[in-house]
């Protein structure tokens, strides 16, 4: 089957689609209408269609969706037939969050390494990921194949180590750092500012106070 080119908001819906096919699966449910899919994601029914029809025909008129075909279709869009290590940089605060989570639940997502500098993390192991020192960052890299990499490093170090993942071939970098890099054409960089997310997140409350201030 020939695919069109999927638009980027869709492909940002294709993980929410696939939890939630996950989760239906797992109570038992053979099928799904968009309608009942709306209702659960939160994405209006002619746009789940829409998402759907770039990869063809997928459910039939009438009957719905089956939700273990389509939870083994979006598998393997998603390349979750595959088990994909990524290295996480920087093992602070946030990067122990993000060892602690256990990618796995719901993918085949695993952090396989883990780098930092401070000499009492190097060598040790924390929820099963090793820490290597960020010497041994390019060579890693290379050995473990990896193509991912999440950033969770002090801003005044993530110029440097943008620049040695874009060298040591990566693919993608989840960068969690306020800055922004210029990266290849053939790079993906996914920037989350949680704080930026927060402060917006606090405007629009605060806005639809003042709004409702005004109405009244």
């Amino acid at each position: 089957m020939r695919m069109q080119k999927i638009p980027k908001a869709t492909a940002h819906r294709l993980p929410i689609y696939q939890r939630y096919l996950q989760i239906l699966h797992d109570a038992g449910t053979t099928r799904v209408s968009s309608t009942e899919l709306s209702r659960a994601v939160k994405v209006d029914s002619a746009t789940i269609r829409r998402d759907f029809s770039y990869f063809g025909a997928l459910g039939k008129r009438g009957y719905g969706y089956d939700v273990k075909y389509l939870l083994e279709f979006f598998g393997r869009v998603l390349q979750q037939d595959r088990l994909t290590n990524i290295a996480l940089v920087g093992v602070g605060n946030l990067g122990n969050a993000l060892l602690n989570y256990n990618f796995r639940k719901s993918n085949n997502v695993r952090i396989s390494a883990a780098f930092d500098v401070d000499e009492n993390l190097i060598g040790t192991i924390h929820s099963g990921v090793p820490v290597y020192s960020m010497d041994e960052l390019e060579q890693q890299i290379k050995d473990q194949a990896i193509e991912i990499v999440i950033l969770t490093v002090p801003q005044s170090a993530a110029d440097d180590v943008a620049n040695r993942l874009i060298q040591s071939g990566v693919k993608g970098i989840m960068n969690f750092t306020p800055l922004r890099f210029d990266v290849p054409k053939d790079i993906r960089i996914q920037n989350v500012d949680l704080t930026n997310e927060l402060q917006t997140l606090i405007y629009f409350i605060d806005s639809q106070k003042s709004f409702d201030v005004n109405e009244d």
